[in-house]
C-alpha cells in the first residue's frame, strides 16, 4: 500500500472536505508547493496547520510554519516556545518574530506588521528554495468572513469591503497568501481539535471586548444568531454574490474606462453622459494608474460633480498630485 493510501485511511471528514476543496480549485495549492502556514496557535491556525501537514504526502508539499509574537500579554513568549517544540516533535521547520508591541497598538497595525513579516520571511525562503512561487497559508473561516462583513457595513465600506474573503490573491511577486479553510466554520475547526487532541494556546486579548472583531465574535453575532438562526451562513452567502457582483462591476468599469480614455486622457463629454456613481468608478480607475494613495468617496463624487458643473478646473490630490481638466479632456499630474 502506497504512503498516500494509508495515510488517507487515517483522515476525518475534515481531511476529506478540504481534499476534495483542492482537487476542486487545483490552483489553490498546487502539487510540490512550497507552504509556509501562518500560526498563531489558536484553533484555526493549529487545524489548519495539522490539516495542511496530514495532507502534504498526498501533494508532495514541503511546508513550514512562521509564528508572529506580538507580544501583548505576559505569556506570549511561553507560547511562542511551546509551539516551536509541538512544530519541531513533528518535523516542520519554525520561524518567528517578536514585535515591539508599542509599534502594533491596533489591530489594523498588527495585522500590517503580521504580513510584512510573513512576506519577508516567504521572500527568504523562495530564494533559498530555488521555487518560481511560494503560497502563505492563513486559518481564516468562513465565521471570520462573516465577522470582516459585519465590521466593514458598520464603517460604510464599497462593494469591495462586503465581498467575500479571496481564497486566493497575490501577496508579492511570487508570492501568493491562501485561505484554504475558508469551507471550515469556527465550530468546524473548534471539533477538529478537539476530536485529534491538538493543542490550542488561546490569546487572552481574545477576550478582550475594546477590540472591534472581538465584540463582533462574541457579541453582535450570538445575538443575530440568537434570532435568526444560521444568519453567519447567510451573511457569507451574500458577501459571496456581492463578490461575484463586484468582479462583474469591474469588468464593465474597465470595459467603460477603455471607452472613455485616449492618448489625450478621459474624454469629459463622454465621462459627463453617466451618472455620478459610473463617474466616480471611472475617475477613480483612472487615477489608480497614477496615484497609489486611495482617494475617499466623499472626494470622488466632489471631484465628478466639479468636472460636470466647471469647463475648466484643477483639484490637488494626495502625494503631490493634481488633476485637471478643460473642456474636452481630463488629465492628472505629478507637482
Amino acid at each position: 500500500m502506497s504512503d498516500s493510501n494509508s495515510t488517507q485511511k487515517n483522515w476525518t471528514s475534515w481531511h476529506h472536505l478540504l481534499h476534495k476543496e483542492i482537487l476542486s480549485n487545483k490552483k489553490l495549492i498546487p502539487k510540490g508547493a512550497n507552504i509556509l502556514i501562518s500560526v498563531s496557535g489558536g484553533q484555526d491556525s493549529m487545524a489548519l496547520l495539522n490539516l495542511i501537514n496530514d495532507l502534504k504526502i498526498q501533494y508532495n508539499w514541503s511546508i513550514s510554519v512562521w509564528h508572529g509574537d506580538h507580544q501583548w500579554h505576559e505569556k506570549s513568549s511561553i507560547y511562542a516556545l511551546e509551539l516551536k517544540s509541538y512544530c519541531e516533535k513533528k518535523n516542520i521547520s519554525f520561524y518567528s518574530d517578536r514585535a515591539n508591541k508599542d509599534n502594533i497598538s491596533s489591530e489594523e497595525k498588527a495585522r500590517d506588521w503580521r504580513y510584512k513579516k510573513l512576506s519577508y520571511r516567504a521572500k527568504n525562503l523562495l530564494i533559498e528554495k530555488q521555487q518560481n512561487n511560494f503560497y502563505v497559508l492563513t486559518g481564516h473561516t468562513n465565521t471570520d468572513s462573516a465577522e470582516t462583513f459585519i465590521l466593514n457595513l458598520a464603517r460604510g465600506s464599497n462593494y469591495s469591503g462586503l465581498s467575500n474573503i479571496a481564497s486566493k490573491r497575490l501577496l508579492e511577486n511570487q508570492i501568493f497568501l491562501i485561505r484554504p479553510i475558508l469551507i471550515f466554520s469556527r465550530e468546524d475547526t473548534k471539533q477538529f481539535c478537539e476530536s485529534m487532541n491538538i493543542p490550542v494556546w488561546e490569546d487572552p486579548t481574545n477576550s478582550d471586548l475594546k477590540i472591534k472583531r472581538n465584540l463582533v465574535r462574541q457579541k453582535i453575532i450570538p445575538t443575530l444568531e440568537s434570532i435568526y438562526q444560521g444568519c453567519s451562513e447567510r451573511i457569507n452567502n451574500f458577501s459571496q454574490k456581492m463578490s461575484n457582483y463586484n468582479d462583474e462591476r469591474n469588468d464593465l468599469t474597465e470595459l467603460a474606462y477603455l471607452y472613455c480614455k485616449d492618448k489625450k486622457g478621459i474624454k469629459r463629454d463622454l465621462l459627463n453622459k453617466m451618472c455620478l456613481e459610473a463617474r466616480c468608478t471611472i475617475l477613480n480607475r483612472f487615477l489608480k494608474e497614477i496615484c497609489t494613495k486611495q482617494i475617499s468617496s466623499k472626494n470622488l463624487s466632489y471631484l465628478a460633480n466639479s468636472i460636470f458643473e466647471k469647463n475648466k478646473g484643477q483639484i490637488d490630490l494626495p502625494a503631490n498630485f493634481k488633476i485637471n481638466w478643460n473642456k474636452n479632456y481630463i488629465n492628472c499630474e505629478k507637482f
